[in-house]
């Protein structure tokens, strides 16, 4: 469930079956169970969600007013606006009171929090989701061996476009470097800016394209080891990375830097762009009249000797360390892990995202099997530049890639800076 979205381990094979499983039945009979008893045994908790867009917002409400019904405890539902929520989770984290539990995401980022002591141990949550993948589990442990996620879903990132449009202007997917240029100048020759950004309030958006460029051009182990500290930002590889994004600068939006990826998404649909790099989260941001007319194509290859990787973020749920009441909170984790929990979540929402437990149904559209396809084809999975790195991190991202963006003639300073300031966040 997503807005947007330990250690660096590769995912190889994980495909479909990376996106969870569940002993499902057990959790059911445990909520049956207390539901019979007519007692509310869990107490209260606060649920901070940064599920802002109106139809996530809706998948959320629904899920927690389901929970609410079964007599395990009573859930307060807190709706902060994505980009506040993003910027205020480590100093609620520290709070003298923070929330129970908390919308994030799995990986690094999820144990960059724990290392600090801030998340609960979920490890007796997890002793029920036995048919869980170990690739899934592993997303969900921090460097102690602790589990303390709880995945719900992931999902994928694509060039996205509208059938019609592309119709209309007489262009095909593209599936190399060299044919999606050809597609950006038929559309900027049409008038057409083709590349849609989203940076205003949202810059994090420009880090999907240095991820995939890196993963594309140097693969995802020298990806992770720079994410981690093992590589340089100012190294050769690095800059070979701008070097082949500055071919395409000139087909960006030029409005893009304005606005945030919400209303890059209408520009998107109102055929004002062409196609925008963007995870599949933009679509609770859409009409769901629009929906059918949507589809994407994936990141062109551009070295085919790389193996082809791709980012599948892992959403979900972990809680604080300083809860009050941590059996009504592992109640609820172990409701959110359920398999008619993420049908109600996909049934209300936009319901672009692969289930986490694989006994539930993903929606039957062509859109998400295609998306699962191209996940289950993929030799690795990436997750997204914070969540391969930590929140501490994404910042020094945001101003380097921006300021590219801006002036790529200053790309040997601006990785210099980005180096500087990432080995500040290292060794922190």
């Amino acid at each position: 469930m997503s807005d947007f979205e330990p250690g660096r381990r590769r995912l190889l094979g994980l495909g479909l079956a990376g996106v969870g499983a569940l002993g499902a039945s057990a959790l059911l009979g445990a909520c049956a169970s207390s539901a019979g008893s007519g007692g509310n045994t869990g107490g209260a908790v606060t649920l901070q969600s940064n599920l802002s867009s109106p139809q996530s917002k809706a998948g959320i409400e629904k899920v927690v007013a389901e929970f609410n019904k079964l007599g395990k405890g009573t859930v307060t539902l807190n709706t902060i606006a994505a980009e506040v929520f993003r910027t205020q989770l480590a100093t609620n984290l520290t709070s003298a009171n923070p929330s129970d539990v908390f919308t994030w995401y799995a990986g690094s980022v999820a144990n960059a929090y724990a290392t600090k002591g801030l998340l609960l141990d979920v490890s007796d949550v997890w002793k029920g989701l036995a048919d869980y993948p170990q690739s899934m589990r592993t997303l969900s442990t921090d460097s102690t061996g602790k589990q303390i996620f709880v995945p719900t879903n992931n999902y994928w990132w694509g060039f996205f476009y509208r059938k019609s449009n592309f119709a209309k202007w007489g262009v095909q997917p593209p599936k190399t470097w060299s044919d999606f240029i050809g597609v950006c100048q038929v559309l900027q020759g049409k008038g057409i800016p083709p590349i849609g950004i989203g940076l205003g309030d949202t810059p994090w958006v420009a880090s999907a394209w240095f991820d995939y460029l890196d993963i594309r051009i140097n693969g995802a182990p020298f990806h992770r080891d720079l994410l981690a500290g093992k590589q340089r930002f100012d190294n050769p590889k690095v800059k070979a990375v701008f070097a082949k994004w500055r071919e395409v600068l000139p087909y960006f939006d030029p409005k893009g830097k304005a606005y945030p990826f919400q209303e890059a998404t209408t520009a998107l649909l109102g055929g004002k762009t062409g196609m925008f790099l963007i995870g599949t989260f933009f679509a609770d941001a859409a009409p769901k009249d629009a929906l059918d007319d949507i589809d994407f194509f994936q990141f062109p290859i551009i070295d085919p000797a790389v193996p082809v990787a791709e980012e599948a973020p892992t959403d979900g749920f972990f809680a604080s360390a300083k809860s009050a009441n941590p059996t009504g909170t592992k109640a609820l984790l172990t409701y959110l892990a359920s398999a008619p929990a993420q049908e109600t979540y996909i049934a209300n929402s936009a319901g672009i995202v692969l289930p986490a437990n694989p006994k539930a149904k993903a929606k039957d559209s062509p859109l998400v099997a295609k998306g699962k396809a191209m996940l289950a084809d993929a030799a690795e999975l990436t997750q997204f530049f914070n969540r391969d790195s930590s929140d501490e991190l994404q910042p020094t991202a945001d101003v380097a890639l921006t300021k590219f963006i801006d002036k790529p003639d200053q790309i040997d300073a601006i990785l210099a800076e980005w180096q500087t300031s990432a080995e500040k966040v290292f060794k922190g």
